[in-house]
């Protein structure tokens, strides 16, 4: 698996996160000002063909119990729209609390509103893909096999 896009799509901001080669670890990129959502679209198919990465997540807006979120429509639109900006596949992702978990954080830092109005959108992609890529992950080796029944720390 190549490289990874998260998007935190907002009808004025749109964070973007990128994983390493690997697939492992997501790292904020930036954000993306626009209040026009084919102009966000066109943006993140040349990031992403730029990158370039072999699958673009998007964070799909749910409520608590899983049905979908005011927001999951116009979300839904903004997909579409990159789908067909692009080749690269698409994958809406459960964003549930990301944007919460970001602002907690960055309140815990004491970090100015100006700061985490600059930061919250990139970190927000961030969570979300980190989400991804930790759901994908190839699973860890059984560590039974790995140590001697007579190992002394046993």
């Amino acid at each position: 698996m190549g490289k990874i896009m998260g998007v935190d799509f907002g009808d004025r901001r749109t964070g973007i996160a990128v994983s390493d080669p690997a697939a492992v670890i997501a790292f904020p990129r930036g954000t993306i000002e626009s209040p026009l959502l084919q102009h966000t679209a066109a943006e993140v198919a040349r990031l992403a063909a730029a990158e370039p990465v072999d699958r673009i997540v998007v964070g799909h807006p749910l409520n608590m119990d899983g049905t979908p979120g005011p927001r999951a429509a116009r979300t839904a639109e903004f997909v579409g729209e990159l789908r067909a900006r692009t080749a690269i596949p698409v994958e809406p992702w459960d964003e549930r609390l990301t944007s919460a978990v970001v602002e907690r954080v960055l309140l815990d830092a004491d970090a100015s509103r100006a700061k985490r109005r600059a930061v919250v959108d990139k970190l927000a992609a961030q969570q979300i893909l980190q989400s991804w890529l930790d759901a994908h992950a190839a699973p860890l080796p059984d560590d039974d096999d790995d140590y001697p029944e007579s190992a002394p720390w046993t």
